[in-house]
């Protein structure tokens, strides 16, 4: 239950948001849905990941995962009694062109049409996103990402899936966190596809963020009244102390090009950082990069998604030879611990660095408006008589919208904020060991319960709307 303690807090916090701000939460497709067999869905690169020992916690998967491809109709009912404007999900490329290219497969299409349906009846904006991870095998097969022919197949996804939903969807978000899709799977191999590979990563990069160009062209074609975007996962990058200022200032300008500047620089500017060029021509991967290639990604873009979850702090060290995949292009960068305090997967709980890099964007970029598509926390919630505490979460989620607040009074155009995530879900290599959720979920019976964070989180959208009733 809500306490009337919290609610000048919601309140006064509501009152800062505009009229027409956003407030929603956020999902994916293979963390929430389920029924990988279900209606000719094909094999994603996730599902042949999760099978590889030692690569999933448990060797867990998302077969079953919450089961919202049979239950969407409960969890949407749940938005709306959260009071949510709008949700964020994504579309399953498997569900609608199985192998990648081909047939595309009508049940997968009319799936997400009574999902939209259900939603847009509910009075909640959708916010689709193309790509959440979930490459078809068969493309993986010929190369993934490192291959310039998915570039292609992803257009023509793009194209079938706007064309088919479009008239259900306003916002279309193309690639969600290339960094982590390109790096985490082509170069650290902790996500699937699971390579260690430094060239693959940056050409796969590349025809990540191209990808994301030709669709935008792709689907504008189409229809010009709607909105498109991407959306990087960005981070603060925290200079530390080695004792050798230069070496940290090198530092902390890597770490802020590779997981900032080449997603922003590429899609605002039309460059690449002078330091991810050098990278692609040591690891063998400029060859990936066509004349008139940067110009197809920057197209104008109509928002922004930012997700957004903790900062970097770095120092320099001594350049060495690469012993781990992680560290190429980058042995002169060392990561410090994290400061508390922190979440349950290690990060550091830092709603200013929030703020602060909204405040960035907008000194540095030519931003469009802006979304943040992601930002929440896992914690140990514990299911105790029917109800979740998790007065950490909801703790976080209000210093980091007040975050977004102080940002909109700097004059941030920052027009939605979705909580990552709307239910606890499958996560990643973490399998179901993690929680993020404002929705608890017993994975055994597929049970929702809304967590203490969940209800203040009504409280807030409640506040919003009162707040601004007959304006």
């Amino acid at each position: 239950m809500t306490t009337t303690q919290s609610e000048p807090t919601t309140t006064a916090l509501a009152a800062r948001f505009p009229r027409d701000f956003a407030f929603g939460a956020a999902t994916a497709s293979y963390q929430i849905e389920g029924a990988a067999r279900a209606d000719g869905r094909g094999v994603s690169i996730w599902d042949t990941f999760a099978q590889v020992p030692g690569k999933v916690l448990g060797q867990q998967n998302g077969d079953v995962a919450v089961d919202h491809y049979h239950r969407f109709a409960e969890d949407v009912a749940i938005m709306a009694d959260l009071g949510l404007t709008s949700y964020r999900f994504s579309i399953a490329w498997p569900r609608i062109i199985p192998e990648g290219t081909g047939a595309v497969e009508q049940r997968g299409l009319d799936f997400y049409r009574r999902l939209l349906q259900t939603v847009r009846e509910a009075g909640i904006e959708p916010v689709a996103t193309l790509y959440h991870w979930d490459l078809p095998q068969p493309l993986q097969d010929r190369g993934g990402w490192a291959n310039r022919d998915t570039v292609a197949a992803f257009t023509r996804y793009a194209e079938v899936a706007h064309g088919e939903l479009g008239d259900l969807v306003d916002t279309w978000m193309t690639i969600n966190e290339p960094w982590c899709a390109a790096f985490l799977g082509y170069g650290y191999g902790v996500h699937a596809p699971g390579l260690t590979d430094p060239r693959a990563a940056l050409r796969a990069a590349h025809h990540l963020l191209l990808a994301h160009g030709r669709a935008v062209q792709t689907m504008r074609a189409q229809d010009r009244a709607h909105r498109y975007g991407i959306v990087p996962n960005l981070y603060g990058v925290v200079t530390g102390d080695s004792g050798d200022p230069e070496a940290d200032r090198r530092a902390a300008d890597t770490a802020d090009v590779l997981q900032n500047r080449l997603w922003l620089d590429a899609t605002l500017l039309g460059t690449y950082p002078e330091e991810v060029v050098a990278l692609q021509e040591r690891f063998g991967a400029a060859d990936a990069v066509h004349h008139g290639d940067l110009e197809v990604i920057a197209q104008p873009l109509d928002v922004l998604g930012v997700n957004y979850y903790s900062q970097h702090h770095v120092i320099g060290t001594e350049p060495v030879p690469a012993t781990e995949p992680e560290q190429a292009g980058q042995e002169h960068v060392e990561q410090l611990p994290p400061p508390h305090p922190r979440t349950a997967m290690g990060w550091s709980i830092e709603p200013h660095g929030l703020r602060d890099l909204l405040i960035r964007l907008k000194r540095e970029w030519p931003v469009p408006p802006i979304m943040i598509t992601e930002n929440g926390a896992a914690f140990d919630d514990e299911l105790i008589d029917g109800a979740v505490h998790d007065h950490d979460r909801r703790d976080y989620l209000s210093s980091h919208i007040e975050a977004v607040a102080e940002a909109v009074e700097a004059g941030v155009d920052v027009r939605g904020y979705f909580a990552w995530s709307l239910l606890d879900n499958y996560e990643w290599a973490f399998g179901y060991d993690k929680r993020f959720g404002i929705v608890h979920v017993d994975y055994a019976t597929q049970a929702r319960t809304i967590k203490d964070s969940g209800h203040w989180y009504r409280d807030l959208t409640t506040a919003h709307r009162a707040h601004h009733a007959g304006t």
